[in-house]
């Protein structure tokens, strides 16, 4: 056996894919990548290959791609498309760990193949979660899989929690930038397109979820992705704005006391965390440096500029596949948003008129989760063509 860790990688061209890489090439002697899996970026993947030599390497939107196989074979690593080529790296067998970074409902099934197969998660994908949280935590059960999150909100709570009895919280404070509209008015978002959206002030993220952030529904999925993952009711679930994101998250203990985990906003922190847990590594990255460090704010936000949030919470109550609901007319109004197909206060809109018409039913099994996912989606591209504001 290996006295490396073995990694897989779901997404390994995305952004936390790429940052998981970079760590990963600075521990060369304690790190191994066994498998990579990619959507469409051959190129990218291709030169991932050249330089990690994993087992397995996927492309996964190709569904038979005879250069991609022939590339591959060339050096000496086996090839496999489509998502029997995603079941296979999220099962792998050599896989100590698996990042799951695929971005939205599309991870969905490789992060369940994961956990199903018992493995150590880094879990970067909040919308598997939010679309299934009840049935991942059952089968993580059933298999003894490990969900460590790489969200570096959710990694400041696991953080904050290590020791500590959940019965002893009193509340956990997601902190959020506020985006790139945090200081905007109304009508200024009503006529922002997506090259403001896309403009975050802090983080570099792909364009689903910057997105997101501007529209705060990212602190949206990540109050549903926290009550799964540590098992906290909604109502003692917060979110507090704070533009400098250095306190990355808090915990409110029942006697007062506030933990809270900082470090600079650079998502290799967190991800190094999920790929090292229980252990922490010296870090290669630069430390913080508090005495040159901003002052520190923090304010509630704006429910009327940011429906999304409290949309979001309204999905939790509401319980079953209402979260499924959200998060499909979520994707559908942003994307058709980035290409112009709507404004981005349509997103609320649109998400809002959807969750009116779902009635959510019991999300323990996969089948009425994706009969939801996939209804929902419909609904969101049918108020999208009549109009969202209509």
């Amino acid at each position: 056996m290996s006295s490396r860790t073995r990694i897989a990688i779901l997404g390994s061209t995305g952004s936390v894919g790429v940052q998981a890489l970079d760590l990963i090439s600075r521990f060369p002697d304690r790190f191994e990548v066994v498998a990579l899996a990619a959507r469409r970026n051959a190129a990218l993947l291709a030169g991932q290959v050249e330089r990690f030599h994993p087992r397995l390497a996927v492309l996964s939107d190709a569904k038979s791609s005879p250069e991609w196989v022939s590339r591959c074979a060339s050096l000496g690593v086996e090839a496999a498309t489509g998502e029997e080529g995603l079941r296979q790296v999220a099962a792998h067998p050599e896989a100590d760990r698996v990042v799951c970074a695929i971005v939205g409902g599309a991870g969905l099934r490789p992060t369940l193949g994961a956990i199903q197969a018992g493995k150590t998660v880094a879990l970067a994908n909040k919308e598997t979660l939010v679309m299934a949280g009840s049935l991942m935590l059952q089968e993580a059960r059933r298999s003894g899989a490990r969900l460590l999150p790489v969200d570096s909100e959710h990694c400041a709570l696991h953080q904050c929690l290590r020791g500590e009895r959940t019965d002893e919280v009193r509340r956990l404070i997601l902190t959020a930038s506020g985006g790139p509209f945090r200081l905007s008015t109304l009508s200024e978002m009503e006529e922002a397109g997506p090259e403001q959206a896309l403009r975050h002030p802090t983080w570099e993220m792909g364009p689903k979820i910057s997105v997101d952030s501007a529209t705060l529904m990212n602190k949206g999925l990540e109050v549903i992705e926290a009550h799964w993952l540590f098992g906290i009711e909604p109502e003692r679930i917060e979110v507090l704005l704070h533009p400098q994101s250095l306190v990355h998250s808090m915990v409110e203990m029942q006697d007062g006391s506030v933990i809270c985990q900082m470090g600079t906003p650079d998502m290799r922190l967190p991800i190094l965390y999920a790929l090292t847990y229980p252990d922490r590594w010296v870090s290669p990255l630069p430390a913080l440096d508090l005495a040159a460090a901003p002052a520190l704010e923090f304010s509630a936000p704006d429910p009327v500029r940011f429906p999304c949030l409290s949309l979001a919470y309204r999905a939790l109550a509401a319980g079953g596949t209402a979260t499924t609901a959200l998060n499909a007319a979520n994707e559908i109004a942003v994307a058709a948003f980035l290409a112009r197909r709507a404004r981005l206060l349509d997103i609320p809109r649109v998400i809002e008129k959807v969750l009116e018409k779902h009635a959510p039913q019991p999300a323990d099994s996969l089948s009425p989760i994706l009969e939801a996912d996939r209804e929902s989606r419909r609904l969101a591209e049918e108020i999208l063509m009549k109009g969202a504001a209509a």
